[in-house]
């Protein structure tokens, strides 16, 4: 009994040493993935669609309150206030068209970047079941200091994971 007792001390600090850690650069594999690109790709496509169509708004905005401001002195009062109201609802949806515009265009970034976040951390879990890892940390995520020693850098079979060079 007394040799189990002693064998098991001495056994415990061994199995505390034999744990492993991991570390990866997510941004590293993030940016080698073919989904982040097709998602900027989509992200300037619709950036650029909509900067197109807030450009016609204002460039609309800023034809009609020149021809308001060259024929104001000669409308009569009805007329000149209607004028007044269409170029301030003009530039009330002008306003909405933006903030919808940016509304959408943070939503499918969020959307984009969960999917491949996900993508990503599926991979890391497999990798972390595979190696027997205890940790796999994101050097990313502004961690100061990683024993390159202690710990394994395992971006590259991430990467093999996803498919990636």
């Amino acid at each position: 009994m007394k040799k189990m007792i002693l064998t098991l001390l001495v056994a415990l600090p061994m199995s505390v040493f034999a744990q492993k850690f991991a570390h990866f650069n997510s941004a590293e594999i993030i940016q080698a993935m073919p989904e982040y690109t097709a998602a900027q790709t989509e992200m300037q496509t619709q950036t650029k669609q909509y900067e197109d169509e807030l450009t016609r708004m204002q460039n609309e905005l800023r034809t009609k309150a020149e021809e308001y401001d060259k024929n104001a002195a000669t409308m009569v009062d009805a007329v000149k206030q209607r004028r007044e109201q269409e170029l301030e609802d003009l530039n009330k949806r002008l306003q909405e068209y933006y903030q919808k515009s940016q509304q959408a265009l943070q939503e499918l970034q969020q959307t984009k970047l969960s999917e491949i976040t996900e993508k990503v951390t599926k991979a890391v879990k497999e990798v972390g079941a595979a190696g027997g890892y205890v940790y796999i940390m994101d050097v990313t995520s502004g961690i100061p200091y990683i024993s390159d020693t202690l710990s394994t850098d395992v971006t590259s079979q991430i990467k093999a994971k996803l498919g990636l060079k």
